[in-house]
């Protein structure tokens, strides 16, 4: 067996390509669920080539680094593959993630698919290796695959969490971690021989040829980063004001004032605003105006007008930020209600209930106890 060695500058050089990608992709999906469909769909594909690419880029960028005392290069059709697979395993996590339920299981399962992504492109660019061939320990495989497992899941639990700044970051870390991590575990657990040569299914690919387009990809998924931490960085532009998954804590109830005079309510906007909804795969609109209530759904929101309801991309969170200047109240931190749509409002202990006229398709909502004096000074009770 041969004995290895890493250039350190190089392993510094693949973390942060990792990085890079991984700020990249995350932070170009933000706020993309509450875009049509076919624009979603694109935002993915684009990120799922920017961090899968990055996942191959770190790989070779370390490869690279590689210092053994034989010669050898890869085979080019072998190598291109192993970029396919990792872009693809992160396209399919990243459905999940945007076109799925963001519960806890569907967050794992985006995360297991993401590390399996990561550990299958490994594998098979080491395989493409010609004149010394890698021998695999079955043990450092399994380690290196749980590492990759494990750190994708806490990336996708931390960046999709919530889409605030700080998550976004976190998840940045954590994507990188396990890119690099899983890389160095398995090449721990891995050894090298001698190999004849063979003939090779692709074009040839030295370490000249293949350093180039490394450098190629690093300097776009680094060109990336930067644009997008133009707008990542913007004033008022942090999402943690409108996250994607709405905050569970309970809310204090406001101190009263009895000295202080009751505050008018805005004056209502000059025109309705549209809603999205999704329906057949396409994205429709509904005027605010129309709608009676809207409730929270998992990382979505349903809407409620007449006999009919829809399911809206916006989260409660989002639907109030945008709804609440159009005489929304939030009565719940579940429910969003048009006021001119309750027909009955009764008092239940320290809590209410709405009711609501002419809207088949919800016959109430209840109102929370923090929430009890705003909602009784808007309809003037």
């Amino acid at each position: 067996m041969l004995e290895f060695t890493h250039n350190p500058w190089m392993v510094v050089a693949s973390f942060a390509v990792a990085l890079s990608a991984g700020f990249s992709g995350l932070s170009l999906l933000r706020g993309a669920s509450r875009l049509p469909v076919s624009q979603r769909k694109l935002l993915v594909a684009v990120a799922a080539i920017v961090l899968g690419g990055g996942i191959w880029s770190m790989h070779f960028v370390a490869m690279l680094g590689l210092q053994l005392p034989a010669l050898f290069y890869y085979d080019g059709l072998t190598t291109l593959v192993s970029a396919l697979a990792a872009i693809l395993m992160v396209g399919l996590a990243l459905l999940v993630l945007h076109f799925g339920r963001r519960c806890p299981a569907n967050l794992t399962l985006a995360g297991c698919i993401m590390g399996t992504g990561i550990a299958g492109m490994h594998y098979i660019g080491m395989l493409g290796m010609e004149l010394c061939a890698p021998v695999f320990s079955p043990s450092g495989v399994a380690v290196a695959l749980a590492a990759a497992l494990a750190l994708s899941t806490l990336a996708v639990r931390a960046a999709y969490g919530s889409r605030s700044r700080l998550h976004i970051l976190a998840g940045t870390l954590c994507f990188a971690a396990a890119v690099v991590s899983m890389h160095f575990i398995a090449m721990a657990g891995t050894q090298f021989r001698l190999a004849d040569a063979t003939q090779t299914a692709g074009p040839v690919l030295g370490n000249a040829v293949l350093a180039m387009v490394v450098a190629l990809s690093s300097f776009i998924i680094s060109g990336l980063a930067l644009l997008s931490g133009v707008s990542f960085l913007a004033p008022g532009s942090d999402s943690a004001a409108a996250p994607d998954m709405e905050d569970t804590a309970p809310q204090a109830p406001a101190a009263p004032q009895p000295s202080a005079a009751p505050q008018p309510l805005p004056e209502p906007p000059a025109s309705s605003l549209p809603v999205p909804y999704e329906r057949e795969g396409s994205t429709h609109f509904a005027a605010s105006a129309e709608i009676a209530a809207i409730r929270a759904e998992g990382h979505y929101t349903l809407l409620y007008a007449g006999k009919e309801r829809h399911l809206c991309p916006w989260s409660i969170t989002e639907a109030g930020r945008r709804l609440e200047p159009h005489r929304f109240i939030r009565v719940h931190r579940s429910y969003l209600v048009n006021p001119a749509f309750v027909s009955e409002f009764q008092r239940t202990k320290d809590t209410g209930v709405c009711f609501f006229r002419n809207t088949e398709s919800l016959a109430k909502a209840p109102v929370s106890r923090s929430r009890l004096s705003q909602v009784r000074e808007a309809l003037g009770v």
